[in-house]
């Protein structure tokens, strides 16, 4: 019987491969530039279709229960959100680029929850903290932002190592750094205003299952330091004039803010433990 965890599997493999061929689109200046754009969009069909999978897999269990409850499922969203969201930004400014550096990343995720002996797969019982409508809620929202900051950190990267060039090479294929910054802006936006209301809907989660809004969890801390990384970085844009290199930089460092959360705290005793699961 194939299940959920199987065509995860194989589809972390289709992620590299269509790295691949972004990256053999972009050597061959744009001739093949359907191809890495149908097979992604196919990719990310199906990696929905798998997560739905599994949320009907915990229903055959006597679970019934959204996947987004452990540190498995939460990377099969994070890299499902990635390729969707540069689907999105890859229809909108018809260039197909950002996608040789965003596919690694969404490859990245898939592969260290489809093949760390340390990760879980199994599908288990939510433990009661996390038996809330708010559930979905919360993981979405804050999830989105994270997928919408780690294609800012791609795309940052991107605008520090491009040159301007009116060559006809390789490198002039490479949106301008006018785009580039504003890519990077609305990435922050979204990011943020979705992150916002992942805080919130936390909160207010956290209060029905422990009593309190704000209990300076070590998560929760690391996660207002980010929401004040993000914060700054949009003051710095839109009142203060920021822009180019010193913007791009800080959105690096808010992205490491944002693996530091989802990855560095699990290391520390918490109400979130559960995340390692």
């Amino acid at each position: 019987m194939i299940t959920s965890s199987m065509i995860l599997s194989v589809l972390t493999f289709i992620y590299f491969g269509i790295f691949l061929i972004y990256l053999l689109n972009f050597l061959l200046k744009n001739r093949i530039s359907f191809v890495p754009s149908t097979f992604l969009l196919l990719t990310v069909l199906t990696h929905g279709l798998a997560i739905t999978l599994r949320w009907l897999e915990s229903y055959k269990l006597g679970y019934g229960r959204a996947p987004f409850a452990t540190l498995y499922e939460s990377l099969i969203l994070y890299s499902w959100l990635m390729g969707a969201i540069y689907l999105l930004i890859e229809w909108r400014i018809k260039n197909k680029v950002i996608g040789i550096f965003v596919t690694p990343l969404a490859f990245l995720a898939l592969a260290y929850a489809s093949f760390s002996k340390d990760i879980n797969k199994g599908i288990q019982p939510l433990i009661p903290a996390l038996k809330s409508n708010w559930l979905i809620a919360h993981v979405i929202t804050c999830f989105v932002g994270y997928a919408a900051f780690a294609i800012s950190f791609v795309v940052c990267i991107v605008y520090l190592l491009k040159k301007e060039t009116k060559d006809d090479n390789q490198i002039s294929l490479i949106p301008s750094k006018g785009i580039l910054e504003e890519i990077n802006y609305n990435l922050v936006v979204i990011g943020f205003i979705s992150l916002s209301l992942g805080i919130i809907t936390g909160s207010i989660w956290a209060n029905v299952a422990w009593g309190s809004y704000w209990s300076w969890d070590p998560k929760e801390t690391w996660s207002l330091i980010t929401w004040l990384v993000y914060a700054t970085v949009l003051h710095a844009r839109l009142t203060r004039g920021w822009k180019g290199k010193r913007l791009a930089i800080l959105s690096i460092i808010g992205f490491f803010c944002v693996l530091f959360t989802y990855f560095g705290v699990n290391l520390l005793p918490g109400l979130h433990s559960y995340a390692t699961m």
